[in-house]
């Protein structure tokens, strides 16, 4: 239980100092696929960025007399502006003593693009005709003919990469999930001294007696009193086959009831939640 000198506010002002963000559910926008579709916007412009600087460096027949100032130029819009949510996340965290993983990228690319600044402002790379050689062994070369701008935005994209497909991984399973909740009834039909009546599914109670017909969805965990019926179980144990289910057997809410007779009776068994006394009647009731 939360003290109570604390507040939402409090809370999301803790989790945002640590690097990431937090919003309260009325607050959260109206589109889900907004923060998805930002971080595949500032993947594609850094993809398109990049590739150029990655080519140019990686081809020496293609580095003109002032490629390396082209390149450098493309690079600080990638190592800043693309590489941004890594920096401010070091930044935060620097704040708390931590260091994460968005630290070692922050670190990693600026001290690539840092060194290759020096270079070109105050070394031999920034001389034009200048040409960086593309070689697979180890060849002894000045420090400061050395540029390293195809790693600064090599790492950018490549993670910003990884973190479009996880988002993406995380949209689609947060949507299976949303979806699957919504297989799960509203209603059930309660069964009480008077008769029949359909109540909200937060309104059952243990020991609750309610019905389930065919084709209905069992509103919650129960064991099955009287009657046999087969259960459509996919949504909970993935099974495909329906199950046959009979007296004293445990149901799980959710479950889809096939429209068949058993024993040669036109409607399914009774339920009982497992925790409880609850049970279902042969007229398609359950009890929890």
């Amino acid at each position: 239980m939360l003290a109570a000198a604390t507040t939402a506010q409090t809370l999301i002002d803790t989790i945002e100092k640590t690097g990431y963000q937090a919003t309260l559910p009325a607050e959260s926008p109206r589109d889900p696929d907004l923060e998805l579709r930002q971080l595949r916007r500032r993947l594609i412009i850094t993809a398109a960025l990049s590739l150029p600087v990655i080519m140019i460096a990686m081809v020496p027949a293609w580095q003109f007399p002032w490629w390396q100032w082209l390149s450098f130029a493309l690079a600080s819009v990638v190592v800043v502006w693309g590489a941004w949510p890594f920096h401010r996340a070091t930044l935060l965290n620097l704040q708390h003593g931590n260091a994460t993983m968005d630290t070692l990228i922050s670190v990693g690319t600026l001290a690539a693009f840092g060194w290759s600044a020096y270079a070109l402002f105050f070394g031999a790379a920034g001389e034009i005709g200048f040409t960086h050689p593309f070689e697979l062994r180890l060849v002894r070369h000045a420090p400061t003919a050395n540029l390293y701008l195809e790693a600064a935005v090599g790492i950018t994209t490549f993670i910003l990469l990884g973190r479009y497909l996880e988002a993406r991984a995380k949209r689609r399973s947060g949507a299976a999930l949303r979806a699957l909740l919504e297989l799960a009834p509203s209603e059930a039909t309660l069964v009480t001294p008077h008769g029949e009546t359909v109540v909200d599914i937060s309104q059952l109670h243990v020991g609750d007696r309610f019905v389930v017909r065919p084709g209905e969805r069992v509103a919650t965990d129960g064991v099955i009193v009287s009657g046999h019926s087969a259960l459509d179980t996919s949504t909970v144990t993935g099974e495909s086959v329906p199950v046959e289910a009979g007296p004293g057997d445990s149901v799980v809410g959710r479950h889809r009831q096939y429209p068949r007779p058993a024993c040669g009776r036109s409607h399914p068994g009774r339920c009982r939640h497992p925790a409880s006394t609850g049970r279902s009647d042969g007229r398609g009731g359950a009890e929890r």
